[in-house]
């Protein structure tokens, strides 16, 4: 893929955030605490001040929709929601190299709250997708009851299932639908 790495590490966590709406048992929101948080942010790496509270937690709940909205934009509607981000969290853009990444993109101060950050990262991820005519590789799972987004790194864009297991389902279900077509042998 023709993307950077610090890239696809925030498409990664927008498409984890955004699922997590519905990624618990029966589609339940696994998004709830603080601990749920720091899971979810995980090894990637996002510096700068954190408040490790509920209002953090919350403020990561309410920047869900818009991502969503950011990821099944058509072009011309992404690029405003990305302006949009960037003007509103007076985005400027700087090299920076810490811990175990090489030279890579802030375009927020360190003391920023985390949705900030988050928000902005992904508008900074969204610049790099359109500008590289890439916007496709994003998209929302095939399965016919789920709504998970989908971010295709592969080379021969195929992938079409979120990693809920929609994939492994869908071709069960082909399987055993070409066995019932099948004649029997008598």
């Amino acid at each position: 893929m023709v993307l950077a790495h610090d890239t696809e590490v925030a498409l990664e966590f927008v498409v984890r955030l955004v699922n997590s709406a519905t990624t618990g048992p029966d589609g339940a929101d696994t998004l709830w605490t603080v601990g749920d948080l720091e899971a979810l942010l995980g090894d990637d790496g996002w510096t700068g001040s954190r408040t490790h509270d509920q209002a953090e937690v919350e403020a990561m709940r309410r920047l869900r929709p818009g991502l969503l909205g950011l990821w099944i934009a058509g072009e011309d509607e992404a690029v405003d929601l990305v302006n949009d981000l960037l003007r509103k969290s007076k985005a400027l853009p700087q090299l920076v190299r810490h811990d175990r990444w090489d030279w890579h993109l802030h375009a927020t101060p360190a003391d920023a709250p985390l949705a900030t950050r988050v928000a902005v990262e992904t508008a900074m991820a969204f610049v790099d997708v359109i500008r590289a005519g890439e916007l496709d590789r994003l998209r929302v799972c095939d399965a016919d009851e789920c709504n998970d987004l989908v971010l295709d790194l592969s080379r021969n864009r195929s992938r079409r299932y979120c990693e809920g297991g929609c994939g492994a389902r869908a071709h069960s279900a082909a399987y055993r639908a070409r066995k019932a077509e099948a004649p029997r042998a008598e």
